[in-house]
């Protein structure tokens, strides 16, 4: 297969992944949201995922752009 092929599968996954991402992040943000709304203590679980899905999401984002750079380069 050809280099560009394979950047472009990648970038593909790596939306796919980063679209999944955001979803979960999204549901763990709307329990905090309600928690703050409803007045009560958000759950730290809740939280948690929060934390690590925010990161894992920077994390795919940076990659992303390092695959779009070097499709972008070929």
């Amino acid at each position: 297969m050809s280099k560009k092929s394979d950047l472009k599968r990648a970038v593909t996954e790596s939306e796919r992944e980063l679209s999944e991402l955001e979803r979960k992040c999204a549901r763990s943000q709307t329990a905090l949201l309600q928690s703050i709304l409803n007045c009560t203590k958000p759950d730290e679980q809740d939280a948690q995922y929060f934390r690590v899905y925010t990161s894992l999401i920077e994390a795919e984002r940076e990659n992303l752009r390092k695959l779009k750079e070097e499709l972008k380069n070929l």
